[in-house]
């Protein structure tokens, strides 16, 4: 059985989050040019910010988490890649999440957004001047949506 490249090692993936978030965005996602394969690496690995992206089941799951994310959430590549995104978010705070969510879907991406998330463990922080994006590829097909989180705070 082939064994399939991780969406963290997948130069392609990674095209996909750059390519629509320079689009809808009109900036780079990393802060300097560099390979296709420098920049995948330095985005999962290195990256000052949090990046998640999900898919776009009815009940949509993380595809990806760099390690700033994993560290954040408290949740292995492995766990965050099996987590519906809604529950990154506490219940009562969920309806909002999703108006959120539904801007984005209209407008193709929001800037500026703060809210409240929970780590695995349960610990309540803010998120902070998020940005999400609609991942829409060059021929127009929607694959999920995507975020950077600059900041966070404890609460």
């Amino acid at each position: 059985m082939p064994s399939e490249t991780p969406l963290y090692l997948d130069t392609s993936f990674y095209q996909l989050l750059a390519d629509s978030h320079a689009r809808l965005l009109n900036r780079p996602l990393v802060p300097q040019p560099m390979s296709a394969q420098e920049a995948t690496q330095w985005l999962y690995e290195s990256a000052p910010f949090a990046v998640l992206a999900h898919n776009t089941a009815p009940d949509p799951v993380f595809i990806y988490g760099n390690k700033a994310a994993q560290h954040r959430f408290e949740y292995s590549w492995d766990e965050i890649t099996q987590l519906p995104s809604r529950l990154s978010a506490e219940a009562p705070n969920r309806e909002e999440r999703q108006q959120f969510l539904a801007r984005v879907q209209q407008l193709g991406y929001e800037a500026g957004y703060k809210g409240v998330r929970v780590t695995k463990s349960g610990r309540r922080f803010m998120i902070e001047e998020a940005t999400l994006w609609q991942l829409f590829d060059a021929d127009g097909k929607l694959h999920g949506q995507a975020v950077v989180i600059p900041r966070t705070s404890d609460l």
